[in-house]
């Protein structure tokens, strides 16, 4: 379906996004999100540039899953986070500032300042179990759908699909 299917009013909307606490470059990691129970995102490949990472940490045990996004495993995740994991969480502080991140993931550090190295060794500190990869598809699935909306034109009009948002705070 190219431009010409839609109207201009269906290819455009707004979405009010809360800014990041400090710009980020998206090349490294292009999309990282706290949903789910989990911090989870899609991490580039250092070494080829066709392939990405699908990465999470779960909120409170810690348990972490890399696979490549067609669900090959991290050869780096074994036992421990692996690069691209320590990258997602560093992404994550840029994003949401490590505060929100650390209550998010349910990560006490007492009283250390938090940033993304102290949050990362805390949860690594406890020797967090591989967990289920299953989730990878969603994450995927869910980045590729925000690209979508790059080709867009910035508009204020609303866009059809995002109408199950309420149009203001009352309930029905």
């Amino acid at each position: 379906m190219g431009d010409g299917a839609l109207s201009g009013w269906e290819r455009s909307s707004t979405a009010r996004v809360m800014a990041p606490a400090r710009p980020r470059k998206l090349a490294k990691v292009p999309f990282v999100e706290l949903a789910d129970g989990r911090m989870q995102g899609v991490v580039s490949s250092g070494s080829d540039i066709g392939r990405v990472y699908v990465s999470s940490v779960t909120a409170g045990a810690y348990a972490y899953a890399c696979s490549t996004n067609n669900n090959r495993p991290c050869g780096g995740a074994r036992g421990s986070y692996c690069n691209h994991i320590a990258a997602l969480i560093k992404e994550a502080v840029l994003q949401y500032g490590a505060v929100r991140v650390a209550r998010y993931l349910k990560c006490d550090l007492g009283d250390v300042e938090p940033d993304a190295a102290s949050l990362t060794h805390a949860m690594a500190a406890t020797r967090p179990s591989p967990g289920d990869s299953t989730a990878a598809a969603t994450v995927f699935s869910r980045f590729l759908r925000h690209l979508a909306y790059l080709e867009f034109d910035p508009t204020t009009a609303p866009l059809p699909e995002m109408q199950w948002f309420p149009p203001t705070r009352a309930v029905a």
